[in-house]
């Protein structure tokens, strides 16, 4: 089966032009119509953003029939973290928990796992957003590396960690790479870039944004949304993949 995921740092579906637009976003996914949508910097109840559920409503907007919100951070009025949107049933979630004591930003990694047909085939997807330190994210993988959620999973189970990893320097991807036994769909093997480049989406120079895979899955294609509404609805651009299920 074909398997296409988008990773997304929507910033609470505020735009460069610092206008709370959600529709932007909907068209995006819409257009993509992806299987699994990985979105980070979602609020629920939040003032800047209407106090929406914005996971909610990006689902119900752009026809997922499945979505989970992992809450990361609370404010004083409402709170924000990763979400996940999928076409397929969510038959687990949870949030591990990725704070770092010496950093004032909370931070996680939404754990999914989706059931992909009947027969019970399932999909296990990772969804983080890191810190802004080389240190901290280093730290923040071995957390990461340790849970429960994560070491449990069989190898032969096709993973997906996707999500905002803040790695300008790609200091992380021999993590992935040489000790997990990932690949990584973002990296580039010519030009000036080494993954793709995602931020900032105006004139995108660093690629934040990465998606690793492990497992019976084959990467086709992988790009940056090439919309203009893209370079205006989030400060990162949206990343799309398509998989080979084997």
């Amino acid at each position: 089966m074909l398997l296409r995921v988008i990773t997304y740092n929507i910033h609470r579906a505020i735009g460069v032009d610092r206008r709370f637009r959600p529709e932007r976003i909907v068209a995006i996914l819409r257009h993509y119509d992806a299987d699994v949508v990985m979105l980070q910097e979602v609020d629920e109840g939040a003032p800047r953003s209407c106090e929406l559920n914005l996971a909610e409503e990006l689902a119900r907007k752009a026809g997922y029939p499945h979505f989970a919100l992992g809450h990361n951070v609370s404010l004083k009025k409402g709170r924000y973290g990763n979400a996940t949107l999928s076409r397929f049933p969510i038959v687990r979630e949870r949030n591990i928990d990725l704070s770092i004591t010496e950093s004032w930003i909370r931070r996680g990694c939404q754990h999914t796992t989706l059931e992909l047909n009947g027969h019970g085939e399932r999909l296990e997807a990772f969804n983080l957003h890191l810190g802004l330190s080389a240190r901290e994210r280093k730290k923040q993988i071995e957390l990461l590396k340790r849970s429960a959620e994560f070491s449990g999973v069989d190898p032969q189970t096709p993973l997906i960690v996707a999500g905002d990893f803040n790695d300008w320097r790609s200091l992380l991807l021999p993590e992935f790479t040489n000790g997990l036994g990932f690949g990584c769909a973002t990296e580039r093997k010519r030009g000036p870039y080494r993954c793709i480049p995602t931020y900032p989406a105006f004139s995108p120079q660093g690629g934040l944004d990465r998606i690793y895979h492990r497992g019976p899955l084959q990467l086709l294609s992988v790009h940056s949304c090439r919309l203009q509404v893209a370079r205006v609805a989030s400060d990162h651009l949206p990343i799309v993949a398509e998989f080979k299920v084997e």
